[in-house]
């Protein structure tokens, strides 16, 4: 990776380390998150509940893979190489890892589920933070703008658009605390800076597996 990549790398991981401290130190983050659940933003407004409900699949792992996948196949039909859905499942792997590994260790309930107002609500047999909504919504459409080829800088922009919006539309829904988000949006953005890592595996991987499609030639 390059000076500045590194940099925006450890900047990014100390974010995360930042957040994830300050819910487990109970700190005025964790104020924060009560500030704003007890607002109820979805019975404020809930005319626009519906339509939120709707957009929220965007983050939802199963569907947003999906949709991504199958974009990227027709790609690597295409352009003859399976680096597209490779560098996706990369991507969802260490996703999957590093995400999933907090929500284990933490075991933080959800607004919904909270017993006690101004408690963090961790090591409760919970399992929603970081926000997974979140974090998947940054890597299955930033991994889409990182493999863009003629629209990459307009691909991130829109990217972008759509983690931050499905981030605060989970606060809305009451699903997940603001700190929550803060962390998927760390670790989202951590995996995508982490994929020229794992580049040269990926391309080892394609030249393997083509290897093994192709037909030995003749003699």
């Amino acid at each position: 990776m390059s000076r500045r990549h590194t940099m925006l790398f450890g900047l990014t991981a100390l974010v995360y380390l930042l957040v994830v401290a300050a819910v487990i130190c109970d700190t005025s983050l964790v104020d924060l998150d009560w500030s704003l659940h007890l607002l109820r933003p979805y019975k404020r407004w809930p005319q626009i509940e519906p339509l939120l409900n709707v957009w929220i699949l965007a983050g939802q792992r199963g569907p947003s893979a999906i949709v991504a996948c199958i974009w990227l196949g027709w790609r690597s039909y295409r352009l003859r190489t399976l680096r597209p859905l490779l560098v996706m499942g990369a991507a969802l792997l260490l996703l999957n890892v590093t995400v999933g590994g907090v929500k284990i260790v933490t075991g933080r309930l959800g607004p919904h589920y909270a017993h006690y107002v101004g408690s963090p609500e961790l090591f409760s047999g919970g399992t929603i933070f970081p926000s997974g909504h979140t974090a998947n919504a940054v890597v299955t459409w930033g991994v889409l703008a990182y493999l863009a080829v003629r629209w990459r800088r307009s691909g991130a922009v829109l990217a972008g658009l759509t983690a931050i919006s499905i981030g605060l539309t989970t606060v809305y829904l009451g699903t997940h605390w603001m700190s929550d988000v803060l962390a998927g949006w760390a670790a989202g953005a951590l995996v995508l800076l982490s994929l020229p890592l794992v580049e040269p595996l990926v391309t080892a991987a394609d030249r393997r597996i083509i290897a093994l499609w192709r037909p030995p030639a003749p003699e």
